[in-house]
């Protein structure tokens, strides 16, 4: 590793001012060497970087492009959509534009966006009550978190604060914050978070708090799979319990730490295992059906009521599988059920306001023409996924029922995915910046509101917000 010279900057300074002042005197780069304790190469180099610095002191200035809403809509779009840093968007400039703009200005655009997206975000708030999702996002030292409260029928960000403590505290505040601005909502969706939890039975304790479904089956697809692998594991040792068992029978000692012999028996368990995760994929395959916006049967379609015995009913079956699996399987299957009964309210919270419209509609359409609209719906895709595709293929007299309960099933809060979606735009600049401050976090969500969506089910919409702003 080389050696830095221990001389000041003074020191080199003068030494430098002294072999420009003499260019070309014979001798003198000799004298400094010596006396310096320096190579006469080093002098050179520390003279031509003296003579650099004196022609970009005198040089004139290139000068700044001058401020303008052009300039300004550049540095931000670099700022949010390739989430890079000032020093980034200083070269970017440079390199696309051949625009030289200093830190400064960039610095200066950026605080200013900042500061007017806190202000509007937090001063505005949507016309009625709106259904909401809420979750958090923790930064990359987890030591604060953002919380989010989003619009799941537009998709528009209400609230955003951080990075702050995720507990029930911090999420109380924001929600009374979020009132007193003027947010309303009817319905939340969340993934089940203690805090969230807390937060809402403070705040609104009447109201209807779901839990996002496909967080619940997401768990409960994973189970499955686990048991079906310890499945395959006791499979696997068969043979190996077999040739302990010929060992046994020859007069040998079975080898091993905790050899098993019986064939028998193990053979036992390994149909046991099996009877329990075939068990096990058979519930979840019909919770996964319970949850769903509709759920047709022979008899019709089925009522909150009968979505609680169904799964009170496989609340039970699942606990007696799980009283009766083995030891390995035993205690996958107990967490899953203890998952099920703290998730249960929330899981069918929706199901309640779809009942009363489904009731006044079952007066125009009766039995037979409500399951019809629901056959419907379920096969949507093939007879066309607008709602006034599927009303048109009813008869005329069905239409306003049929148009009613289909925007309610459309509507129905059940997930937290538009949060899922914010939190996805969010998580690269978490990376890039290791942690987002409130400005910019405002400016995020201020532009993600004012968007037009290009690709996906919403595509050529705008936020909620980009609608119905000031």
């Amino acid at each position: 590793m080389a050696r830095r010279h221990p001389s000041t900057p003074g020191q080199r300074a003068q030494w430098v001012s002294r072999m420009v002042a003499h260019t070309g005197e014979y001798g003198l780069v000799a004298l400094l060497s010596r006396a310096a304790s320096v190579s006469r190469q080093t002098l050179y180099v520390w003279e031509a970087r003296g003579l650099q610095a004196r022609e970009q002191a005198f040089a004139p200035a290139t000068p700044e492009p001058p401020l303008s809403p052009a300039l300004e809509r550049q540095v931000l779009t670099l700022l949010v959509e390739t989430h890079a840093s000032y020093r980034g968007i200083q070269a970017s400039l440079r390199g696309l534009t051949g625009q030289v703009v200093s830190l400064a200005t960039i610095a200066m655009i950026s605080g200013e966006a900042r500061r007017r997206a806190q202000a509007r975000l937090a001063t505005y708030a949507p016309p009625g009550a709106r259904p909401l999702a809420l979750d958090e996002i923790y930064g990359n030292d987890r030591r604060g978190g953002y919380l989010h409260i989003v619009d799941t029928a537009s998709y528009a960000v209400w609230a955003a604060e951080g990075p702050v403590a995720v507990d029930t505290e911090s999420w109380t505040l924001v929600l009374w914050l979020a009132q007193e601005r003027g947010l309303r909502w009817h319905a939340t969706v969340s993934d089940g978070g203690g805090a969230i939890d807390a937060a809402l039975r403070t705040v609104d304790p009447d109201g209807q708090h779901g839990r996002d479904v496909w967080h619940v089956l997401h768990v409960c697809a994973r189970v499955p799979g686990r048991l079906d692998r310890q499945v395959a594991r006791w499979q696997a040792q068969t043979a190996t319990v077999t040739r302990q068992a010929a060992r046994v029978a020859a007069g040998q000692r079975p080898r091993g730490r905790h050899p098993r012999t019986d064939v028998a028996a193990h053979a036992a368990e390994v149909a046991q295992a099996q009877r329990t995760a075939e068990g096990l994929r058979y519930l979840t395959g019909v919770l996964h059906d319970l949850p769903a916006v509709v759920v047709l049967t022979p008899a019709g379609l089925l009522d909150a009521a009968g979505r609680e015995r169904e799964l009170e009913a496989l609340l039970a079956l699942l606990a007696e599988l799980g009283a009766d699996a083995l030891a390995g399987q035993q205690a996958e299957v107990q967490r899953l059920h203890q998952h099920l009964t703290a998730a249960r309210a929330g899981l069918l919270a929706f199901v309640g306001p779809l009942d009363r419209i489904r009731q006044d509609a079952a007066v125009v359409l009766g039995p037979t023409g409500l399951a019809l609209v629901a056959w419907a719906w379920q096969r949507r895709a093939i007879l066309g996924p607008a709602t006034d595709e599927l009303v048109a293929q009813v008869p005329a007299a069905w239409h306003p029922a049929a148009r009613v309960l289909i925007t309610a099933w459309e509507s129905a809060v059940r997930a937290s995915s538009p949060v899922e979606n914010w939190h996805s735009i969010l998580r690269p600049h978490l990376a890039a910046h290791r942690t987002v401050s409130p400005g910019l976090l405002a400016l995020l969500a201020v532009w993600h509101n004012h968007r037009v969506f290009t690709r996906g089910v919403h595509q050529g919409s705008k936020c909620f917000l980009g609608d119905h702003a000031a």
